[in-house]
């Protein structure tokens, strides 16, 4: 297994980018549906106009298993750097050979190296495999108070 920072300029990286972003699109944690057309042919162009955005690629013999897209941001309470992971896909031909625990521990690698504070995620509620990973790992659900609950992640679509 080689894992290697992608270079978004290098056509086999945005080769396997999108590859690994269409078979999470098509899982049904990504939605059950292949990226559309247009948005494949702008995502690692767009990846690359943010100076924060780095992803991680997993290969096992020469052929692409797994992707981490990461973006850097910044903590108000903690005033430092943060990492949020945005997508974690592993390809369904190489799940259950721990290709993403490995994502995960580079991503650790990457954030202690960069003085970051937290890595943070987003998972469905369905998803008990990935939580189970997620958990694991270090990630947990969080509150700032018991009073007010658990953090929610909303969305409003534009």
């Amino acid at each position: 297994m080689q894992f290697v920072f992608a270079d978004y300029d290098k056509l086999e990286h945005e080769n396997a980018i999108l590859y690994l972003m269409d078979c999470y699109a098509k899982d049904p944690m990504g939605g059950n549906q292949a990226l559309d057309k247009n948005i494949k042919k702008q995502l690692v162009a767009g990846l690359k106009r943010y100076a924060t955005a780095f992803s991680i690629l997993a290969f096992k013999a020469g052929k692409p298993a797994g992707l981490v897209n990461c973006f850097e941001s910044f903590s108000t309470f903690k005033c430092k750097p943060l990492i949020n992971i945005h997508d974690l896909i592993v390809s369904p031909d190489y799940r259950s050979l721990g290709i993403a625990k490995q994502l995960l521990k580079e991503v650790d690698k990457i954030a202690l190296a960069r003085g970051c504070c937290k890595i943070t995620l987003e998972v469905l509620k369905g998803n008990k495999k990935a939580q189970l990973l997620y958990n694991q790992h270090g990630f947990a659900a969080y509150e700032l108070s018991p009073e007010y609950g658990q953090a929610q992640f909303w969305e409003k679509n534009l």
